[in-house]
């Protein structure tokens, strides 16, 4: 099986400029993806952002768009900004940690404030506004993905996208 490798570099400066807009809705040329053969994911990353932290934990948003005729999953998520970062789901408004969450074929996962988020624990160090986080998304299938997420004001809420 062939592999996507991508790096997602740009959706920083992207969502800055599109106020944190969708791929709908123009930032989706600015977020790297890789075609895919027939029966395998195409993975492309955007609306990402991280309120700014008040404590020595904060949560991460963004979307995973995936344009393949696979599905595939999110399987963990690393940042050297903290010692721990855990995929959540919400459920009936209670949180709770998973191991993975799927992204469907022709399809998104959406993690977005009040749902399903990435919570980043151990903060070794607080992200101020302005500022950007790397972090490494790893899937059962395809290759792994780094992303620069724009840290928001802590009270952020994105007006197009999530």
């Amino acid at each position: 099986m062939r592999r996507i490798a991508f790096v997602a570099g740009a959706v920083a400066g992207a969502l800055a400029l599109a106020g944190c807009g969708g791929s709908d809705s123009g930032s989706g040329s600015d977020a790297a993806s890789a075609k895919a053969a027939p029966g395998e994911a195409e993975l492309s990353v955007g609306d990402a952002y991280m309120p700014q932290p008040v404590s020595d934990m904060a949560a991460g948003f963004l979307t995973i768009t995936n344009e393949g005729g696979a599905d595939d999953r999110l399987t963990s998520v690393s940042s050297d900004v903290a010692g721990q970062v855990t995929v959540h789901e919400t459920v009936d408004g209670a949180m709770r940690e998973v191991e993975s969450l799927d992204i469907p074929a022709h399809g998104r996962l959406v993690l977005a404030s009040g749902g399903n988020h990435l919570m980043f624990e151990q903060l070794k160090r607080k992200p101020k506004q302005g500022q950007k986080v790397s972090v490494e998304l790893r899937f059962a299938h395809s290759d792994p993905v780094t992303v620069e997420i724009p840290v928001k004001p802590a009270t952020y809420t994105p007006k197009h996208g999530h």
